[in-house]
């Protein structure tokens, strides 16, 4: 049984009024016990709910609450889920966690394939572990957006990919939802010469004929680290093959664009850039829905710097400033073109860009929130001395200050003896700090 321990009470919020402390366990909400965290949000969106709390000392109370319909109260809980995580039961032949060497933080090796986590926390679900009765929940609790990952709408090619039976169901299980008011972003992460070509043409025709239910389709190529030996024989994508993905998107959203006003399909940056192809405008990426994919996240950024030059007139031009920036091999021509921008409108601010290659995962792998601490130690030590040194966010775990080593930020700014500065993957965040200021 998951022990519902509340670990925080928000400042003015209705339970510090009521007296609910951290260590108070939630026992019932409106006389049921509460299965999972999209329970407790339901029942919790109502405008009267009836609490049941064990207090530390065994006490237990009972509160009446009348509210705004969807306000919060204001308590956080220990294991956020409210219930044990649902694990990954594919063995899927391109699987990014069996690529991980030995060592890493345990948190690394989980493999979630939980529909409660796509709708908190955006994460891909295959759907090969979900019950009718799951299905029915997500339906009737309105659980949406969903992300979903498909990679093949053919049945036996999906088997041979996740080696689950259950994956032959995908649209079967997709097809459940068409006519609800759930949306679903897709994701195909393809491997050359397994499911591209072909393959993918029929997953995209299959996947818009459920839009809008289907709202988009997102196209990664597949990470291959060097830690494959044991592992399926996967081929990554070439200048070539990179080309031949973005011809077939670029035709099926030519012709969507004037079926249902949406480009519906949207490759990653990796492919423009290995394709070395100019990534599209603003503009086509409509609403980033994909952007945790790394779909449109350059494009976004740039226009975020330009909106942000076309401000700030008012700033001295002859401000000094001196920052180096960490990067990996995908982005370095990008962010040196906006050093270059920067530097052009303030001419005395000086930025150098580092690319750091990946020798821990290895060359293959080129994007910058996969960059260990170790990797950029070794390749800047030296060349940062006293230094402001800017990371981008994406390498470090969420609210902490550690990368995929375990290598700490205070463990970079004594190796490198430098300041490290962490920013949002966000140009107006980005350009607050190069101007002297913060975004707190």
């Amino acid at each position: 049984m998951i022990v519902n321990k509340i670990i925080r009470v928000k400042k003015n919020s209705i339970a510090e009024e009521l007296e609910i402390e951290e260590g108070d366990i939630l026992l019932a909400v409106n006389d049921k016990e509460i299965e999972d965290v999209i329970d407790y949000k339901y029942i919790m969106s109502d405008d009267y709910i009836f609490l049941k709390i064990q207090k530390n000392n065994g006490d237990l109370y009972e509160y009446e609450i009348e509210k705004d319909i969807d306000e919060d109260i204001g308590i956080e809980f220990e294991n956020p889920l409210m219930d044990k995580i649902k694990t990954c039961t594919n063995k899927c032949v391109f699987c990014f966690i069996d690529q991980l060497p030995k060592n890493l933080r345990s948190s690394l090796y989980v493999k979630d394939d939980d529909t409660r986590l796509s709708f908190l926390s955006g994460n891909y679900l295959t759907l090969t572990n979900l019950k009718e009765r799951d299905i029915d929940k997500i339906i009737s609790y309105g659980l949406s957006p969903l992300k979903v990952s498909v990679h093949t709408t053919n049945p036996e090619l999906r088997f041979q990919m996740l080696k689950n039976k259950n994956a032959k169901n995908i649209m079967k299980i997709l097809n459940k939802f068409k006519g609800t008011n759930i949306i679903i972003d897709t994701q195909i992460v393809l491997c050359k010469d397994l499911n591209d070509g072909e393959e993918l043409k029929k997953s995209i025709e299959d996947l818009k004929n459920l839009y809008p239910n289907v709202r988009s389709i997102a196209v990664v190529p597949v990470g291959l680290t060097k830690f494959r030996d044991s592992l399926p024989k996967i081929h990554g994508f070439d200048k070539e093959s990179s080309s031949k993905v973005l011809e077939i998107i670029e035709s099926f959203n030519k012709k969507y664009k004037e079926e249902i006003k949406t480009n519906f399909v949207f490759p990653s940056d990796e492919f423009y850039i290995d394709a070395d192809k100019k990534i599209p405008e603003h503009k086509y990426y409509e609403e980033y829905q994909q952007i945790e994919n790394g779909v449109g996240m350059i494009s976004l950024f740039n226009w975020e710097i330009d909106e942000e030059l076309k401000k700030n007139k008012e700033i001295d031009k002859n401000i000094e400033k001196e920052y180096h920036i960490v990067t990996g091999y995908l982005a370095y021509e990008n962010m040196t073109n906006i050093a270059k921008k920067i530097g052009k409108r303030y001419p005395n601010i000086h930025i150098v860009v580092h690319r750091v290659i990946n020798d821990f995962f290895g060359h293959t792998i080129t994007v910058s929130g996969l960059l260990t601490g170790v990797d950029i130690i070794n390749q800047l030590k030296g060349k940062v001395e006293n230094k402001n040194l800017i990371i981008p966010d994406n390498m470090i775990k969420f609210n902490e200050d550690v990368f995929l080593d375990d290598v700490k930020i205070r463990d970079i700014e004594r190796e490198l003896k430098s300041n490290v500065i962490v920013s949002k993957v966000d140009g107006k965040k980005f350009m607050k700090i190069v101007l002297g200021g913060s975004y707190d």
